[in-house]
């Protein structure tokens, strides 16, 4: 005897499949995206499409990636962006003009999404007073980093949690350390021939909210399943912690979703890293490699020279007197690089470096400066013109070499 057609053993095959299609809720969300605002690329809708699915699951995620809009000047579409992210992202917050106790109070296990709007007011020149909420933002890209405070009424101390996902548009960059945990997407005014529908908050915002309730309930059903997944991740380290909901997000949609998530992965850092200024800490290391050339030492007033001598390096203007010995030292101890001092093959001892002591550094920070020229020694950069230093004329002593500028420091 079979079943009724509604008994429950058969209704898996007598009624259809009624959980959310994923991938075609994220295409409906990058068409609403791209209706309204030109990206300036197809991995930049994707990677902004997934972010803000990502944010109804915050809690599935161990780090709370941000997305910082940036923009080299106005009228680029940053703050549209912004609007269409408001009305799709998961329980929005507007912390233009917060206080930071707000912003603090308002963040529990399952947090809204942080939305800041002409973020200079709090990474800017004039962002005194903001110390409270850029901690914040800084902390709460990560689980378990709450901030800790006195309560006197009680005599306790508390623990206020930071943890939620944020999106941050101004003009300019941002700080290293929130870029470093952030989704970029570098907007740009539109082009001749580029048009956007116009966005009108009380026609098209209900509508987009629906779309948002309806990732709310596809993510939401799964977040036991988000939770545990382990995506392979093309990225590493920092950058696959703030990936990696985005790409689970993908995975779980299926489709095109999953190809697409990681080009936009591989896009989008490839990006960062050719745009990102590094340190000055960095920009020593490697400019010290060049001034090293191929000699094992150099007396520091001579390194100092050197450093210096280059139009287009910092140190010329590094302080009213430009990079100084100390100066020099205390930056280099940073990298366990110390100064000493060394005898030459003509009998003279200055205070200088050793070749030696800096290849671990070089080698660590900046990698880059490994791959051997086409011509000429191994260590020394091609340059054009009259550009090229004078060579080093320093040595250690026992070892082969001329002599004739010597300097002590």
């Amino acid at each position: 005897m079979t079943n009724p057609p509604d008994h429950p053993g058969d209704r898996s095959m007598t009624q259809p499949d009624t959980r959310p299609d994923g991938a075609a809720l994220l295409d409906a969300l990058r068409d609403a995206l791209t209706r309204y605002v030109i990206l300036p690329s197809p991995e930049a809708a994707d990677a902004v499409t997934l972010w803000i699915a990502a944010s109804h699951a915050q809690p599935a995620w161990a780090h709370a990636p941000r997305l910082v809009i940036r923009a080299p000047e106005k009228r680029c579409g940053k703050s549209r962006l912004l609007d269409v992210t408001e009305a799709t992202c998961h329980d929005p917050f507007i912390t233009v003009n917060s206080s930071s106790a707000a912003v603090y109070r308002s963040i529990s296990e399952d947090p809204p999404t942080m939305l800041v709007d002409e973020a200079d007011t709090i990474f800017g020149p004039k962002a005194d007073g903001n110390e409270d909420l850029r901690g914040l933002l800084n902390a709460g890209h990560q689980r378990n980093r709450p901030a800790k405070r006195y309560d006197a009424n009680t005599g306790r101390v508390e623990s206020i949690p930071t943890f939620a996902m944020a999106a941050l548009a101004g003009i300019g960059a941002m700080p290293d350390t929130i870029e470093d945990r952030a989704v970029v997407i570098r907007m740009r005014r539109r082009g001749p021939g580029e048009s956007v529908a116009p966005y009108r908050h009380r026609r098209d915002r209900p509508a987009l909210r629906q779309l948002a309730e309806d990732l709310r309930l596809w993510l939401r059903a799964d977040l036991e399943t988000l939770e545990k997944a382990e995506p392979p991740m093309p990225v590493e380290d920092r950058a696959a912690d703030t990936w990696e909901p985005l790409i689970t997000v993908a995975d779980h949609a299926g489709g095109t979703w999953p190809d697409r998530a990681r080009a936009a992965v591989l896009a989008l850092t490839a990006e960062a890293d050719d745009n990102t200024e590094i340190s000055n800490r960095v920009r020593l290391l490697a400019d010290c490699r060049t001034a090293f050339g191929t000699d094992p030492a150099l007396a520091t007033v001579t390194l100092l020279e050197r450093l210096k001598a280059d139009p287009e390096a910092p140190w010329a203007d590094y302080g009213p007197n430009g990079l100084t010995a100390m100066k020099l030292g205390v930056i280099l101890r940073e990298y366990d690089i110390r100064s000493a001092n060394i005898r030459f093959t003509d009998g003279t001892q200055a205070k200088g470096y050793q070749r030696a002591d800096f290849t671990d550094a070089w080698a660590r920070y900046c990698p880059a400066l490994d791959t051997p020229p086409t011509t000429g020694n191994a260590d020394i950069p091609l340059f054009e013109g009259g550009s090229r230093p004078s060579r080093p004329s320093l040595v250690i002593a026992g070892q082969r070499g001329t002599a004739s500028n010597r300097g002590t420091a």
